[in-house]
């Protein structure tokens, strides 16, 4: 029985889920060991991944996955598994996502061995150093300022999470090159930094990327190019950070809710709440109901309303919540008292325990829109606040219902920071791991107010946090009565 038991305990450890995944796009015919790179899934064209070319990779320790258009996939999909193949990355264009996603289900079901994969298209991870903002349709730019512009995928896994719920999100992008030097206009070459870089936001925010690995990399990495080694050195140490998160339990926290018509992908007002580090969770109208919302304290409704949606926007503001309604016009059943005008175009309605603001225009500006969503949680409902942290996006992630358990934070600007970092709530150790570290550094907790602050002294592209709760008082008691 003992040993039985020592033997369940080792495999509880070892066998650890991943966070997320990391894929390579590879184009060349030979291949390096999978053990040497860090990365067991590579990702071919269809005409590339022949039985003899998966054949070779499984000897080199790989898995082999082909990317295929929608028109492929169900050819792709008879011969998937006589070649060998892991499965088949459906790479879909934007405006054949809906008829992606009926053939993704009807493929599913004709082919249940075999492993279907959506393909998304997100941005290069990259810090800027011009402010965009949105003004009457148009994106304008303007000159270098001292708040940076972060390119992330936040909004993008957001909306993927709702979009196919359960299932993480996959997504690429194309190199337009490293934006790290003196002149940020010109094309330079894809360093270290930037493959980490990309590695990290992605396992930070429970996605699986493919990364697109250059070419003349490729062919250095297969003939054991000793700076090739020297380059891949610092990428297999976030490849392998990434691995090592194993947190598969728990659950991305928020306490913003967005309700959306149209689950864009591009939404700036959800890039401007990333970037101010106000965690939030997407919706569509479907889920307007209250149990979904216990946890959120702010819920802003973009999406087009009806008399369903408008009973349940004012009995979730009656059980204490703030409701934003965007593009508010005319008559709706929350409007029982005299409204208190906030500003040229906000007023707000007292409803039960909550109220309801009704902005009457769509977000002009989401820089503001973010800052005023900051306001109405206040600080008592923060669930973390960054100082020194302009540019960083900090991802908190809790047992299910529960407390805090793992910060993720990324650093786009990729040279150390000094970030303090404050949290909603009580905890007796933090413990803080960054790539190519041992684990972990203990970082001071200074508690008050019901939050607890502290400061991580060198932040470089990512680090990972993990939280301890202060033990409940009622615990404690009994503790001391034993």
């Amino acid at each position: 029985m003992i040993w039985h038991r020592m033997v369940l305990c080792f495999l509880m450890m070892c066998s650890t889920a991943a966070w997320s995944s990391v894929f390579l796009r590879w184009t060349q015919p030979d291949l390096p060991p999978a053990r040497d790179l860090g990365i067991s899934d590579l990702v071919v064209s269809w005409d590339r991944g022949t039985s003899s070319f998966v054949k070779a990779a499984h000897s080199q320790g790989y898995r082999v996955y082909a990317e295929v258009t929608l028109q492929q996939a169900a050819t792709a999909a008879e011969s998937t598994e006589e070649k060998g193949l892991a499965g088949l990355v459906l790479d879909v264009a934007d405006s054949d996502r809906a008829a992606g996603d009926s053939a993704f289900q009807q493929l599913r079901s004709a082919h249940p061995n075999v492993r279907f994969l959506v393909l998304n298209r997100g941005k290069q991870p990259q810090m800027r150093g011009t402010l965009v903002i949105k003004r009457a349709s148009v994106l304008e730019v303007s000159s270098p300022t001292a708040q940076p512009w972060i390119d992330t995928n936040l909004a993008l896994i957001r909306v993927q999470q709702r979009s196919h719920p359960g299932q993480p999100p996959l997504y690429s992008f194309s190199w337009s090159g490293s934006t790290n030097g003196s002149n940020p206009g010109q094309q330079q070459a894809i360093t270290p930094t930037d493959y980490s870089l990309a590695v990290a936001e992605a396992c930070s925010f429970q996605a699986d990327l493919i990364l697109e690995l250059d070419e003349g990399m490729q062919k250095a990495l297969i003939e054991q190019d000793p700076q090739a080694k020297i380059f891949w050195k610092q990428v297999r140490s976030y490849v392998d950070f990434c691995a090592q998160a194993g947190e598969q339990a728990l659950e991305a926290a928020a306490n913003v809710a967005l309700v959306v018509e149209d689950l864009d992908t591009n939404d700036e007002v959800m890039n401007l709440l990333a970037r101010h580090n106000i965690p939030f969770k997407v919706f569509l109208p479907s889920d307007l109901r209250a149990e979904n919302f216990a946890a959120f304290d702010v819920v802003v409704v973009f999406a087009k309303r009806d008399q369903t949606a408008y009973k349940r926007i004012g009995n979730l503001a009656a059980r204490g919540k703030t409701i934003v309604v965007v593009d508010a016009h005319g008559t709706y059943p929350w409007q029982t008292h005299e409204p208190v005008r906030v500003n040229e175009h906000t007023v707000s309605f007292a409803v039960g325990k909550g109220k309801v603001l009704e902005l009457s225009e769509p977000v002009i500006d989401p820089e503001t829109f973010a800052q005023d969503i900051r306001r109405l949680l206040g600080k008592q409902n923060m669930l973390m606040s960054l100082w020194n942290g302009l540019t960083t996006i900090a991802v908190p992630y809790r047992a299910h219902g529960g407390t805090l358990k793992v910060l993720n934070l990324i650093n786009y600007a990729a040279e150390p920071v000094r970030v303090q970092v404050q949290l909603k709530g009580s905890y007796s150790a933090i413990r803080y791991e960054a790539p190519g570290e041992e684990c972990c550094q203990s970082l001071v907790p200074v508690k008050h107010d019901g939050f607890t602050e502290f400061v991580i002294p060198d932040l470089m592209i990512a680090g990972r946090v993990h939280l301890e709760a202060e033990p409940a008082a009622n615990a404690k008691a009994g503790r001391r009565s034993h």
